[in-house]
């Protein structure tokens, strides 16, 4: 809406962060207020950590103090193209799957809401919709940039950046790789969603590098000078990012420890699918991955978890999974997990960014 009266990326990229932070701030006392109202309130696993039962009816379903702003303003400062059309379709993809999940859980009063298979459905079906559009969008163009040189070549749409060594054609491989890309950072910020500021806090020191990410892939110069990916219209994306910060920030205002309100998956499966959709349009899938190291590390505890207690029948790797329950148990305070996984995120992201500006001099 105001994209053509301040035409500069940069500008739009402050005002968003502010628009969406005000508006987190603006909106959470009556979402909060609402959510009491209504007994919309958190459930604890039995087997889970003891400490956590006080938690037992704070109001959950918080991510919609998120979510609206970050639809908001990204309608508000974006100039909406593909990118944006395609990242805000999985956001409110995945935000109504963990929307009805939430209300379920609710409505039978126990921990688990929709079963693992209605759930995984779901996001596949949203993943599949936007790994399509991706590849099959009419219009969308993909460049690469090759070190020391002025001219580009064409990317495949089913191309991704890989590190250091440019890029790779995932060829028919593609689909499967972007649907495990969406479904899998969907579910691994929804198993970061277990303390007090954690999921947020951590989403919100993942997606930094991401607005760097989309900000240098949308312009041809600094898309040249680093020899990575030229996508023209990326760009826009810096404005979602930037949303998601603003309103990460807002919230945590209210979900530091002890929380007000919690995420939930409205607000967990959202976020992960938004970053992973912008992660697809930006071909930095693999840097996802190490961006949001801590996400994988939540999804990868759990896997190992599960598979081993299977195989041996009863034992287990950790005290409890995900691995921010382990280190509960192991006698840290949760505020102290929670920032140190900030912590260990913010190198994760460093080396993220480091990994993205070096590429070598012949591919």
């Amino acid at each position: 809406m105001f994209s053509s009266v301040f035409e500069p990326l940069s500008i739009r990229i402050i005002f968003s962060v502010v628009t969406s932070f005000l508006l987190a701030m603006i909106i959470a006392p009556r979402v909060i207020f609402n959510l009491k109202t209504r007994q919309i309130g958190q459930t604890v696993r039995e087997e889970g950590v003891k400490e956590h039962l006080k938690k037992i009816g704070v109001p959950t379903m918080g991510g919609i103090i998120i979510l609206i702003p970050l639809v908001v303003t990204t309608i508000l400062w974006a100039k909406l193209n593909p990118y944006v059309t395609i990242s805000l379709l999985v956001t409110a993809g995945m935000g109504l799957i963990g929307f009805f999940d939430d209300v379920t859980k609710v409505v039978k009063a126990r921990s688990l809401g929709l079963t693992a298979t209605q759930k995984m459905v779901g996001q596949i079906v949203v993943a599949l919709a936007a790994a399509f559009a991706i590849k099959h969008y009419p219009g969308l163009r993909f460049e690469l940039n090759l070190p020391g040189e002025l001219n580009s070549i064409p990317l495949m749409p089913t191309s991704t950046q890989v590190p250091v060594f440019g890029s790779l054609d995932l060829g028919w491989v593609y689909i499967l790789f972007a649907v495990a890309v969406i479904v899998g950072t969907t579910n691994a910020v929804n198993l970061t969603d277990g303390l007090d500021g954690l999921a947020a806090g951590t989403m919100t020191v993942a997606t930094v590098p991401f607005l760097f990410f989309c900000y240098v892939c949308g312009h041809m110069i600094f898309a040249r000078h680093l020899g990575v990916a030229y996508i023209p219209g990326v760009g826009e994306l810096c404005i979602m990012c930037a949303s998601i910060v603003g309103g990460c920030i807002g919230f945590l205002w209210h979900n530091s420890h002890p929380a007000a309100v919690f995420m939930g998956d409205t607000g967990s499966l959202a976020l992960g699918g938004t970053i992973g959709s912008i992660a697809l349009c930006t071909k930095t899938e693999i840097f996802l991955a190490i961006v949001g190291g801590i996400f994988v590390l939540e999804a990868l505890s759990v896997i190992l978890q599960v598979s081993y207690f299977k195989i041996t029948k009863g034992k287990r790797i950790f005290k409890m999974s995900p691995i921010h329950h382990h280190f509960e148990l192991c006698g840290w305070a949760e505020e102290k997990v929670v920032i140190r996984f900030w912590i260990v995120g913010m190198m994760l992201a460093l080396i993220g960014l480091t990994l993205f500006a070096a590429r070598l001099v012949a591919i």
